[in-house]
């Protein structure tokens, strides 16, 4: 029955951000109950539509399309022709499109999106008290900005969204932080609009030599990858294309990355978390750090798969490795507990990176649902510390103990979410890591590094994110109680029911995904599958080449044994 719908449900979840960012902006500062029910309520419509999309493809059978991304909802029109068709004049003009749809990489995160953004706005519902409905509609404007990139199908799009993202949490941090927010956002905008840049540069790059190797000028996410695997079949394009690739997927990774992000081009991600507000946290941490592996999952790997290959999963493995140990270090001699889970999202994220870098399914599947699983989880522990932070103003580990005496509830849900960090079987991390951990052992030996060796370093990870936060559980939530002076800040209480309907059904999520994670691995299988056959027809390409190599080594004293004897 939805189905039919669909294209105009996607509209109404872009546009009900926006629609809600215009109408808390107009109301102004003085309006503040009105400004943060108006903001609940647009949030909550955002959880219902995601939902109700996510059940309408859940129940969708697909049929499997090839090489290529073709979403099961989609919406388009042309935005802005690109001059004639040379194909003929009663063609219509190619153009840039207003392409956005839903698929099995995308769907899940839609509906992470507007889980955490209900979250978001009732942590800040007492935290922010100046100029509010500037704060709500940044934060709304930053929804639309997270929707637009997960839904985008069309390049310039996708680019547009992913520049979008970084105006109002630049605004967020910069008005809203800490006491270096203005340095945290300068740093955070500088880095993230530096390496999108050349991003931008490469995905123009794919569409201009795509149009001037006969192919028809487009931004189509869809059929430029199509494009792409067409040229690599043809044996006498196939050398101009894999050299092409190196340059397309050095471009790529350079803004992803930093968007992820990878060691080292890390530096501004732990200052912005620390200095954001709790809600500019969240979203960072949950949904924002997902947008860089995605671009890697959405067009690094189909548009440069033979450099992939060749190149991405050395260095890509090495610093995903690299990054969890080194984040998990610098977590653990943290005393600020804010900096402590900043840097242990850097940590987590080197398997979304060593899953995407598996190129198999199991590596895939784990990667997509590592995303959503260090979603939850990080977004939980910003969500958990910033309740801590409002009740006694101060982040240290050495101010607070026993703790759970004073807040048993806070304290009690605290445990649940490292617990659910550090991969707990049973709850959400440990099923993501799990298969992360099953493709790397699986990676194939074109890749010319060893899949074991990588996950017996990233193990490691594992080990020292339960020592840090188990250890921080151990200073500020156990032993002999030491509570933090609180006068001037009112009755120091457990989560009331605003908190606990922010946090608990981030919660039931977690057990979830640990129990029964199958409807995102079987919504995801047919795009997950077509990254994958990608990667394959990588390999066998790879393994042609050194075959001929290696033949070509062998003829050659042959011929030289043959001349010695004519002589």
């Amino acid at each position: 029955m939805l189905t039919e719908y669909m294209p105009s449900l996607l509209i109404f979840l872009l546009a009900l951000p926006l629609l809600g960012a215009i109408a808390v902006a107009a109301m102004g500062p003085r309006r503040g109950d009105w400004v943060r029910a108006i903001s609940l309520g647009t949030t909550l419509l955002m959880v219902i539509l995601s939902a109700l999309i996510a059940y309408s493809f859940v129940h969708l059978e697909r049929p499997s399309h090839g090489l290529t991304f073709l979403p099961a909802f989609s919406t388009q029109w042309d935005l802005l022709p690109l001059g004639t068709n040379p194909q003929g004049p009663t063609l219509p003009p190619p153009a840039i499109q207003f392409f956005i749809g839903v698929d099995g990489l995308n769907v899940w995160m839609l509906v992470l999106i507007g889980v955490l953004m209900v979250s978001s706005v009732l942590v800040s519902w007492t935290a922010v008290q100046e100029r509010v409905n500037e704060f709500y509609a940044w934060l709304l404007v930053l929804g639309l900005a997270m929707v637009g990139v997960f839904l985008a199908f069309d390049i310039m799009l996708f680019y547009v969204f992913f520049e979008l993202t970084l105006v109002p949490l630049f605004f967020l941090i910069g008005i809203w932080g800490g006491p270096q927010r203005q340095y945290a956002a300068r740093k955070f905008f500088i880095y993230t609009l530096a390496g999108s840049v050349i991003t931008w540069l490469g995905l123009l790059a794919v569409v201009l030599t795509c149009h001037a190797h006969g192919d028809k000028l487009t931004f189509s996410i869809p059929d430029l990858i199509s494009h792409v695997q067409l040229h690599l079949k043809n044996p006498e394009e196939r050398p101009f294309w894999i050299n092409f690739q190196t340059w397309v997927f050095l471009t790529l990774i350079v803004g992803f990355s930093i968007k992820v992000p990878l060691f080292p081009v890390h530096t501004w991600l732990p200052l912005a978390h620390t200095e954001a507000p709790t809600a500019g946290s969240v979203l960072l941490a949950g949904v924002l750090l997902k947008i860089g592996a995605y671009g890697f999952l959405r067009l690094c790997l189909p548009l440069a798969p033979d450099a992939s290959l060749s190149i991405g999963v050395k260095l890509i493995g090495i610093l995903a490795v690299i990054g969890i140990i080194y984040g998990a270090f610098c977590a653990l001699v943290q005393e600020d507990i804010k900096k402590l889970v900043a840097y242990s999202s850097v940590s987590h994220l080197g398997f979304c990176m060593l899953g995407v870098f598996a190129l198999n399914e199991a590596g895939l599947n784990g990667s997509l649902l590592q995303m959503i699983n260090h979603g939850l989880s990080t977004g939980l522990l910003f969500l958990l510390v910033g309740m801590l932070y409002e009740r006694y103003h101060t982040r240290m580990m050495s101010d607070y103990g026993g703790m759970s005496a004073r807040l048993k509830v806070l304290g009690t849900f605290m445990v649940f979410t490292c617990l659910s960090s550090v991969g707990l079987p049973g709850l959400n991390g440990f099923v993501g890591e799990a298969l992360v951990f099953l493709g790397m052992f699986d990676l194939t030996p074109e890749a010319a590094i060893s899949g074991r060796t990588l996950a017996v370093f990233g193990s490691f990870g594992i080990v020292l994110g339960a020592w840090y936060l188990m250890s921080m559980l151990r200073r500020v939530f156990f032993g002999p109680m030491k509570e933090p002076a609180h006068e001037g800040h009112g009755p120091i209480h457990d989560l009331d029911f605003r908190e606990l309907a922010a946090v608990v059904p981030i919660m039931a999520l977690c057990v979830a995904l640990g129990v029964y994670p199958q409807p995102v691995l079987n919504s995801a299988r047919e795009d997950i599958r077509v990254i994958s056959h990608i990667m394959e027809d990588a390999q066998k390409r790879s393994r042609d080449a050194a075959d001929q190599d290696t033949s070509s080594a062998e003829i050659r004293p042959t011929v030289i044994v043959s001349r010695e004897k004519a002589q």
